[in-house]
């Protein structure tokens, strides 16, 4: 599931494959840009933004993509094969004299003015893998709304941008509490944004992520995708439940011994 870490990990890839070249070829197939061509446009840069991709070409220009729940960006060498998806799931396609990105399943891509990127992104908190992380801003806008449930406010990319479903639960489970605490009772919330910057960063660069710190498969997380089997600390079945406002519910993991359980959580 593509969160900052994910995206960060692809800007990089993005950018060494593509930055400082012209473009051969500019294939974007989205109705809105049938006929934008950036073919022969130097790509300048390709930054990420909590989790949001943007693709800085010459003239001005921003290719903004977002990848949600299962888009991606893939990397191939001239001749070789792409592997992604079928073909008709490809939206974009972006290639110099030494490398083709094909971008799979983005449900976001729109050509901006480099200028005008505010737009798109400028509505997120601090990113916690971007030049302008600043915790005491990410720690103000979570207590902004004391009364929310912890595990919706980290959710929230105004608060602080990067934060996805998995590292939500796994940060409520590190951090012992239920991820329908309100911020305001969270003990010592500076903790929060302070171990979520860490595992961000200690998970940049590794191909599979982990909040363990364990290397062997299937025992990388805590407590994501793991309702009904034993907590890892104390043996307890994990629960999951969904959590959020009615259209926007998301599902959560937690140990109920290990994270005692709040008046305003899940039934039963």
């Amino acid at each position: 599931m593509p969160e900052g870490d994910t995206v960060w990990r692809t800007a990089q890839r993005l950018h060494g494959a593509l930055a400082g070249e012209p473009l051969t070829r500019s294939d974007l197939r989205v109705p809105q840009l049938a006929t934008a061509d950036l073919t022969g446009r130097r790509v300048i840069e390709v930054v990420p933004r909590g989790k949001h991709l943007l693709t800085r070409v010459e003239g001005g220009l921003t290719l903004h993509s977002h990848l949600r729940m299962d888009g991606s960006w893939r990397v191939f060498a001239p001749g070789e094969r792409w592997r992604g998806g079928p073909s008709h799931q490809i939206r974009a396609v972006l290639a110099n004299a030494a490398h083709t990105a094909v971008g799979y399943r983005l449900p976001v891509l729109e050509l901006l003015r480099t200028a005008d990127e505010a737009t798109a992104v400028g509505h997120l908190g601090p990113d916690l893998l971007g030049p302008d992380w600043d915790a005491a801003e990410a720690l103000r806008r979570l207590l902004a709304d004391p009364a929310r449930p912890l595990g919706e406010a980290v959710l929230d990319q105004r608060n602080l941008a990067g934060i996805g479903n998995v590292y939500k639960s796994e940060l409520c489970f590190l951090l012992r509490v239920s991820p329908w605490l309100p911020v305001a009772e969270l003990p010592a919330p500076e903790r929060l944004p302070a171990l979520a910057k860490k595992l961000l960063e200690a998970n940049k660069d590794r191909p599979t992520r982990t909040t363990t710190a364990d290397p062997r498969r299937d025992h990388q997380l805590w407590v994501y995708g793991r309702a009904g089997r034993p907590c890892r600390r104390c043996g307890t079945a994990l629960r999951t439940a969904d959590q959020g406002k009615p259209g926007q519910e998301r599902p959560t993991y937690w140990c109920p011994r290990c994270q005692p359980e709040h008046p305003a959580g899940p039934p039963g």
